[in-house]
């Protein structure tokens, strides 16, 4: 988290300092608060209000705080990457983009700030430019699994398919002696193989995946497309269904329940997924993709 100044002493700041250091943001929020209203102008409070804001995700509150901050003092480069993950947070790639640039300028050493930039480069579509930040990531902390995996999903956005398999093998290969796991690559090159008409040797990945992360519908979603692909019906629908429980108001997912009951001729249980799927669209809802 962005640091105090380092003339800032007073113990009430500290003190709702460390509580946000602690994660503790609700107290960290009221003793903040407690301070600003002894000291309205407090750059350095509003700062760190705006960044607790930003953790409790109320990220237009939190750039209100930020904009408050800097016209008593311009912003740290720190302090700038988390007004644009306010951005993020907000679906703005556009300006999250702008402001990652720029504390980047000021700070190129910060290596999760590339991967963010990478990130936000890449939902705005940009995937030449994502593939290089990540490899700004890359550079400055090797090995990275997250940034390498990622430069697998933009070479699918390329639509350079063995370019993304490279990609997502290695950052499967790098996760081989090591005790943090990461389902990503995983899921990703599961899913690639299975799109590529190869769902049998992608079913292996893809299991791998849903061992690792059994909480994410994202892997179940994918399985069972593996599964439809070849054609074992009962296997996507346990698969769909899981998916479906843990995230209910994904359209995506229940349209291929859906289809799935359809197939195998369970036209009422179709019906009442389809039923759903359309509820769903017409409130435009639908499952956030895992934070990469």
């Amino acid at each position: 988290m962005p640091p105090l100044s380092s003339e800032t002493q007073d113990p009430l700041l500290l003190r709702a300092h460390q509580a946000a250091e602690d994660g503790s943001f609700a107290s960290g929020d009221a003793t903040i608060r407690e301070f600003l209203r002894q000291h309205p102008s407090s750059a350095d409070a509003h700062y760190l209000l705006g960044y607790i804001l930003y953790r409790e995700l109320r990220a237009k509150e939190s750039l209100s705080e930020y904009t408050l901050a800097a016209q008593d003092r311009k912003p740290t480069a720190l302090e700038l990457e988390i007004v644009a993950l306010d951005y993020v947070l907000l679906g703005d790639f556009v300006d999250a983009d702008r402001w990652l640039t720029t504390s980047l300028s000021w700070e190129p050493s910060n290596a999760l700030g590339w991967y963010y930039l990478g990130r936000a480069k890449y939902n705005e579509n940009r995937f030449a430019e994502a593939i290089d930040a990540f490899n700004f990531c890359l550079r400055l902390e090797p090995r990275n699994v997250k940034a390498e995996d990622n430069i697998g999903l933009s070479e699918q956005g390329l639509n350079r398919p063995e370019e993304a398999a490279k990609a997502f093998q290695l950052a499967i290969s790098w996760q081989e002696r090591t005790n943090e796991k990461n389902a990503q690559p995983f899921l990703n090159f599961g899913s690639l193989l299975t799109q590529e008409g190869k769902a049998d040797t992608g079913l292996l990945y893809l299991l791998k995946a849903a061992e690792m992360a059994p909480r994410n519908p994202k892997c179940h979603e994918a399985l069972g497309r593996a599964y439809a692909e070849l054609k074992q019906l009962k296997s996507a629908q346990v698969e769909f269904e899981e998916a479906v429980q843990l995230a209910p108001n994904s359209s995506s997912v229940r349209f291929e329940l859906a289809m799935n009951y359809r197939e195998q001729g369970l036209k009422e249980q179709a019906k009442q997924e389809f039923d759903r799927c359309a509820a769903l669209n017409a409130t435009h809802s639908s499952v956030e993709t895992p934070n990469q």
